[in-house]
């Protein structure tokens, strides 16, 4: 047993060193808006001059056209308001520096994500909280002026896109889709692996529910120890209680699970082909294999 689980270690550094990418990445589509795309701009109140400058630097607005664009401005009050139920008050801090680019696309194109100084939330945590708010079909550029978390950004996207459609956005809804943000957060900070793995698991699991699989909540709680073994995640059941919660919360509310639906298909292959690309599923099949050989030596 002492050596079998000393190749185990052993194999796992090995693993780590060829494939570093499966700790911890963030993947970000180069997004391009224009002033054509009719975009809106959703600022950090508490941005500097310089600090402002560098953030529309990073999403490609000249500074001296910057009254061209709509703006609107969102406070640390507001970043608090949404998000001190999920996230630490000291960890959102005093200033509200998140911005937001965002413009609507037409039905059908999805959401698509850049980011820029941040170092917490993937674009996959902002598309799957974005699809629970319902906002199907937009493309966004997330930015701060130094690396920042980018939990409080999801208010300014939140913010822009009720300015844009001139619709509000349900308070319960909203409410799901920053648990939802902060949760996935969290269950990629605890596991090994790439965030992606995570994503597309909560993409999968609020599949189900949209077709009506996931009635109660032991049926909830089997298909989360069910698909997180199908993607080779580990949760602890601290972990599975939380996500549990947010499915229970997510399956109590009026969203449009028909588009949630077509939603977690589309997101389950973006996220599957990132996932190909960094050869995450190749890397733990050669894992297994060299145990195996290993094993077989002992006896050879």
């Amino acid at each position: 047993m002492k050596k079998s689980f000393a190749v185990m270690l052993a194999l796992t550094a090995a693993l780590a060193a060829a494939h570093p990418e499966t700790v911890r990445a963030t993947e970000s589509e180069e997004v391009v808006i224009t002033q054509e795309d009719k975009p809106y701009l959703a600022l950090g109140a508490d941005l500097s001059a310089e600090e402002q400058h560098t953030v529309l630097k990073l999403m490609g607005i000249e500074a001296g056209n910057f009254d061209s664009y709509d703006v609107v401005y969102v406070n640390n009050s507001e970043e608090h308001e949404y998000l001190d139920a999920y996230v630490p008050k000291e960890k959102i801090g005093t200033r509200a520096l998140s911005s937001v680019f965002i413009c609507l696309e037409e039905e059908g194109k999805g959401v698509h994500i850049s980011t820029y100084n941040i170092n917490y939330c993937t674009s996959g945590m902002y598309r799957n909280a974005l699809a629970t708010a319902g906002i199907t079909d937009a493309s966004i550029i997330v930015a701060g002026p130094f690396e920042i978390s980018g939990t409080a950004a999801l208010v300014g996207t939140f913010k822009a896109y009720e300015e844009l459609t001139g619709e509000s956005l349900d308070e319960g809804v909203v409410d799901a889709a920053m648990d939802e943000l902060v949760t996935t957060g969290e269950l990629e900070q605890s596991i090994d692996g790439p965030p992606e793995a995570v994503e597309s698991m909560i993409t999968e699991l609020k599949g189900r529910i949209a077709r009506g699989e996931l009635e109660t909540p032991e049926q909830i709680k089997d298909a989360i120890g069910e698909v997180a073994e199908n993607y080779g995640i580990s949760l602890s059941s601290e972990d599975k209680e939380k996500l549990t919660a947010l499915l229970e919360k997510l399956k109590g509310l009026d969203l449009d699970w028909e588009s949630i639906a077509d939603q977690a298909a589309n997101i389950a292959d973006k996220i599957g082909g990132a996932l190909e690309e960094r050869g995450f599923f190749d890397a733990i099949r050669s894992f297994f294999e060299k145990i195996i050989e290993a094993i077989r030596s002992w006896f050879s």
